[in-house]
């Protein structure tokens, strides 16, 4: 198919994108680089992907490709982020994530592209009453980033149900990992995830800090569900291949279903890194749940989607191949 991919700049939407193109799509990369890394056009250089420059506030501009490229498909990934950001500029969240996904969505349906499949969020389910969580589980979410992926959501199902394109969203857990050549991985300025930010500490000596150690789970410390970038990125490659076959509105989780512990993952990182960190303990963060945890039997029975490189070890091994390399190539 021909897929246009919004975001395919940022750390996911690069891999989704590498995906998409070595099973014999041909790819149309979108990305304003507000947090897009350049240097991802590096590696995703190859006759089967095309780069435009642009952002999706930009109606005409967006109209003007769509008309010239016709696409099948768009794989959605383009926003905004960050919930503590999101928090402290919720102007910001709906105006990337809200407005401008509603100029997108607008434009594919006026083009005629039948499919989408969104980067959505567990945030939308808030604090969660259970866990595992199901796709069924009430949508409560205690941050604007959270709000404005629901919003979208939303937004597609209703376009949906009025003949508009048919949709697969997908709902992240903890995306974590760096692909497995090491060639693509996480860079954000300012990081704000857990194992890029251990990593670091590791790397540099410096302190990590681990957020709230009074949970009632059986260490204390958060618990959350991680999943592989490249298994992230497989899952949008069925999502997008099902809706080629059957048109679809659903939302589907991407987990490993099983979580680990803070305080599992600094271990983890001290086994993969052999290097002991030093850790601050502060305060829990406001909003944090105990326990985030997916339930993948949709993903499993919906998309045949199991998530093959989501053991902790190899999250963070990948990450710390993905973070070395990157620190020699910088000098």
């Amino acid at each position: 198919m021909r897929v246009l991919v919004t975001g395919g700049a940022g750390y996911i939407g690069a891999v989704v994108a590498r995906e998409l193109e070595q099973s014999g799509h041909r790819i149309w990369i979108l990305d304003n680089f507000s947090t897009g890394r350049k240097e991802v056009q590096a590696v995703l250089r190859s006759p089967g992907v095309e780069w435009a420059e642009g952002d999706l506030a930009d109606a005409a501009g967006l109209e003007k490709l769509l008309r010239q490229e016709r696409f099948d498909a768009c794989v959605h990934l383009a926003g905004s982020a960050r919930v503590e950001e999101s928090m402290t500029r919720p102007d910001l969240y709906y105006r990337n994530n809200v407005r401008h996904g509603m100029t997108l969505l607008d434009a594919l349906a006026r083009f005629g592209v039948r499919r989408v499949v969104f980067s959505s969020t567990a945030a939308v389910y808030g604090t969660p009453e259970e866990a595992p969580i199901e796709e069924s589980h009430p949508t409560n979410p205690t941050n604007t980033y959270g709000e404005t992926k629901l919003a979208f959501e939303r937004m597609l199902h209703w376009y949906h149900r009025s003949g508009g394109p048919g949709f697969i969203a997908l709902r992240y857990f903890n995306a974590a990992g760096a692909a497995t050549d090491a060639l693509l991985g996480e860079a954000h300025d300012p990081e704000s995830h857990l194992i890029p930010n251990l990593l670091a500490a590791a790397a540099t000596g410096s302190t990590a800090k681990l957020f709230g150690e009074d949970y009632p789970t059986p260490d204390g410390t958060c618990i959350r569900d991680y999943v592989h970038v490249e298994d992230l990125a497989q899952a949008h490659r069925l999502a997008m291949e099902l809706l080629e076959r059957e048109s679809r509105g659903e939302a589907v989780n991407l987990g490993r279903g099983r979580g680990y512990s803070v305080r599992e993952v600094i271990q983890a990182v001290e086994r993969v890194t052999g290097r002991a960190l030093k850790v601050e303990t502060h305060p829990r963060r406001a909003g944090d749940p105990p326990i985030l945890v997916a339930s993948r039997a949709k993903a499993k029975a919906l998309l045949n989607w199991t998530p093959e490189r989501s053991d902790l070890e190899t999250i963070v091994q990948t990450a710390w191949s993905w973070q070395r390399k990157r620190h020699a190539a910088a000098g």
